[in-house]
């Protein structure tokens, strides 16, 4: 198979059924603190964003999602990237993943992003979502980019769940020797054993995978993506 597509947020292989976010909430001025300040851990953020609410930050981790593979990680924290050798500005997404694996991912910083709080019984998120992405895959559907990520209809997000939730799903993929796991379109979850089976399944060798951000079109706004176990 190819790299996953978006599908909706929680799914079957969360345990859950697929079910809409209750709340969504733009974060403003997001990207622009992080030029200015290199970094923002998430964990940290999610913390700042809620204290005068009555959501509880996890404290245990996240899950990152990139069009259906699922990460588990400690932390995950955006970092600013300097423009470099692509010769464009962009950002990255680095993850503290469970066991030996590196997980990362650069996104093109010249596109028009905005970042969301989402929330829903039991389950929180961060999500990104470029006005192209919301332009060629969901204007159809939806009304307004909110709209679209009220119904689940992200590419990229990090999963926040309680953390009896989170260490389930680390527990899940440290019993593998796999990078990753994955959700199909149809909601089937894929759990490979190895970094070679993680590799057959997305059809792609870890340097092309990383090279193409997973086969990921342009519009999307993901220039590299890596998935490896040492």
């Amino acid at each position: 198979m190819s790299a996953p597509g978006p599908g909706p947020g929680p799914g079957p292989d969360d345990g859950e059924r697929p079910r809409p976010w209750s709340e969504v909430h733009h974060v403003s001025s997001f990207f622009e603190r992080l030029e200015d300040t290199g970094g923002i851990p998430i964990l940290d953020f999610v913390e700042g964003l809620t204290a005068r609410s009555d959501i509880e930050t996890p404290s245990n981790g996240v899950v990152y999602h990139d069009r259906g593979i699922r990460v588990p990680a400690y932390d995950a924290t955006f970092v600013h990237e300097p423009t470099g050798s692509r010769g464009r500005p962009a950002f990255s997404v680095q993850l503290d993943a469970v066991g030996p694996r590196n997980a990362w991912a650069i996104f093109d910083a010249t596109l028009s992003w905005d970042l969301y709080f989402l929330r829903t019984q039991g389950l929180s998120a961060l999500a990104w979502m470029t006005d192209e992405e919301y332009r060629v895959d969901e204007a159809d559907a939806f009304d307004t980019k909110e709209d679209a990520l009220a119904g689940g209809r992200f590419s990229f997000g990090i999963f926040l769940y309680d953390d009896e939730a989170w260490q389930e799903r680390a527990d899940r993929l440290e019993a593998t020797d796999s990078p990753a796991y994955l959700r199909g379109e149809d909601g089937t979850m894929m759990v490979p054993s190895t970094q070679p089976e993680f590799y057959q399944y997305v059809d792609s060798t870890p340097t092309e995978f990383r090279t193409s951000g997973g086969n990921a079109p342009s519009y999307l706004g993901l220039l590299e993506l890596e998935l490896t176990l040492d």
